[in-house]
């Protein structure tokens, strides 16, 4: 066999391997990711628990990166404390040393089988979480069919001179075989990959023990620097290089004892077809044993490393929306959430300060609730971008996964059209008034200030729908509407009054004196556009109402913004529609 032809096989078993690995990640992650995310969420207030947890986790995702992402996005959210995020990557670490110790078995007639299974599973079956299974099942049967292909291309070229003796410049300087390693698994972002690749040469006795043992070293290394890499702010850089401090330290350290690492791995296997997944085990063991009593001090050394950077200036900037949480579905979704809860409080603030520009005519606060309102627009486009991505990145073939996008998207921009209402016609209006030299009277005021703290508790109602889905819930925010109509009844009422009370005065006050009668469309107006904020509060109900009694969530919806105006109506083309689900009868208020 020409060594062209041996590269080439070999450069096609490793693209196998890889794309075996990353099926199997995503496979479970969209089956199973919310209920792994939730079991990460429930067992990280202790650290062994949270190490045995990361253990856990990454041996069904056959990948300690996909871990450390869930539990990276976990520590820059301020969800979990640092510590047992660096628990939980210690047992990431162990976990994909022991599924590597799995894999390296001779299971080769184990591929065909599951190969057929997990295609049929995926083909026939109808519910997304077992078409994941199936998924996993077809990656897996491909990584061990890649790893028989490797033993297979590898035999015959174990006396090629020219490969041997690149093999064996790297067994002679370590330190280059760490770098070559590393960087190696920094490209294929799977030390499971490389080190089975490293086994495989080891086992094709390509491979002295020491450069093994090197090759193995940098691997380890290699596979902490994707995570590092990718994040894109120091918060969330904190867990990545704490993971590659304690994987430096382990390297620094086993280096220059190489062929004691080899007398030692040999007491407990002389095999050396085994030295390289056996030595990639008892490494990871040890560093968790060294390092698990002392994460809260390694996690005091990083924050004093990587302190908390100064709160943006730009209050339009995305905080949570990480560029590296894009290969999972569940932890992006639920960065998109966060980031979208942030509206919420910018718009709350927008609100309050509405009803404060009626009672002061305050032109300095009335531009701050503009600057706020052009934010908003900001940090939607930015939300909107990011679910783009996350569509590019994963398939969404999970039904509740591909639901919540739409439900962050239908919450976007239900939240920007509250933003508009509030600065372009609430805050247009007010200003009017100002430069009329007229103002609302002290009744009217009341009355808008009852609505205000109405819209208040209707806001905050509907994040909670947005977070839960509880149906309870979404009808109470539903039967808060009948409230608000009598508020607007009571407030319309009071706005004729006074129109007959000023009609009355005049009458009686002859054309000479005749006072000023109240603005007809002054205190109205505001109400209509409360009203229209309410209405776009409550479609955050009746997605949860609608929905079919087994609990599914609906799939596709269409648009909810026909009719509207601005920029929140200019949803990219790229995303699924959104559908508002308003039920027969509810009124529906176009801008």
């Amino acid at each position: 066999m020409s060594g062209t032809r041996v590269l080439i096989d070999l450069a096609g078993q490793v693209g196998l391997l890889l794309w075996g690995t990353h099926m199997v990640s995503t496979g479970v992650q969209r089956g199973y990711g919310t209920a792994l995310r939730r079991s990460l969420e429930r067992n990280l207030g202790r650290r062994v628990w949270a190490f045995l947890t990361g253990i856990g986790v990454t041996t069904l995702l056959q990948s300690s990166t996909a871990t450390g992402l869930m539990a990276m996005s976990f520590t820059a959210a301020g969800v979990i404390a640092l510590a047992p995020a660096l628990s939980v990557m210690l047992g990431a670490n162990v976990g994909t040393a022991l599924v590597t110790q799995l894999l390296s078995f001779n299971v080769g007639l184990v591929a065909p089988p599951l190969l057929l299974a997990g295609v049929l599973t995926f083909r026939w079956s109808t519910g997304s979480r077992i078409k994941n299974v199936g998924r996993a099942a077809i990656g897996l049967g491909l990584m061990i069919l890649a790893l028989a292909g490797l033993q297979h291309t590898l035999e015959p070229v174990e006396n090629t001179p020219l490969l041997r003796s690149i093999l064996e410049s790297l067994s002679g300087d370590p330190v280059l075989a760490v770098l070559f390693a590393s960087l190696l698994t920094w490209a294929c972002h799977s030390s499971v990959a490389i080190v089975l690749l490293v086994s495989s040469l080891a086992a094709s006795h390509l491979l002295g023990a020491p450069g093994t043992l090197a090759l193995v070293l940098g691997a380890n290394l290699g596979g902490a620097m994707p995570a590092l890499v990718h994040a894109s702010s120091p918060v969330a850089r904190r867990l990545p290089l704490g993971n590659l401090l304690v994987r430096l330290t382990g390297v620094v350290l086993v280096l220059p004892w190489l062929p004691q690492a080899v007398a030692l791995v040999h007491r407990i296997n002389p095999s050396d077809a085994r030295l390289a997944v056996d030595f990639h085990v008892v490494f990871n063991l040890v560093l968790a044993v060294a390092f698990l009593p002392v994460v809260e001090r390694l996690a005091t050394l990083l924050v004093r490393i990587l302190p908390d950077p100064p709160q943006p200036t730009d209050p339009g900037r995305a905080i949570y929306l990480e560029a590296a949480a894009l290969d999972s579905a569940t932890v992006a979704l639920a960065n998109a959430t966060r980031e979208t809860l942030r509206m919420a409080d910018m718009v709350e603030g927008m609100l309050k300060h509405s009803l404060d520009v009626f009672r002061s005519q305050d032109r300095e606060l009335a531009a701050s609730v503009a600057a706020t309102d052009r934010a908003i627009g900001q940090l939607g486009s930015a939300i909107r971008g990011y679910l783009v991505a996350i569509g590019s990145e994963q398939t969404l073939d999970d039904a509740r996964e591909g639901a919540r996008l739409q439900d962050i998207l239908a919450a976007v921009i239900n939240v920007e059209h509250v933003s508009d209402i509030i600065a372009n016609s609430l805050m247009e209006f007010a200003l009017k008034q100002q430069k009329r030299g007229q103002t609302l009277a002290a009744e009217e005021l009341d009355a808008i200030a009852a609505m205000h703290a109405e819209l208040f508790e209707s806001l905050r109602l509907a994040m909670t729908i947005f977070l839960r889905g509880d149906p309870s819930d979404a009808q109470r925010l539903v039967q808060r509407k009948a409230r608000l109509r009598e508020m607007e009844a009571g407030t319309t009422a009071l706005a004729v009054q006074r129109l007959r009370d000023a009609a009355l005065a005049s009458r009686t006050a002859g054309p000479d004196g005749a006072p000023t009668p109240p603005d007809e469309s002054g205190v109205l107006r505001v109400v209509r556009d409360l009203r229209r904020i309410h209405s776009h509060l409550a479609s955050f109900a009746y997605p949860v109402l609608n929905r079919p009694r087994s609990g599914a969530r609906p799939g596709s919806r269409r648009a909810a913004t026909k009719g509207g105006r601005g920029r929140a109506g200019k949803a990219d083309a790229a995303l699924p529609a959104v559908e508002d689900s308003v039920p027969d009868g509810d009124e529906r208020d176009t801008h």
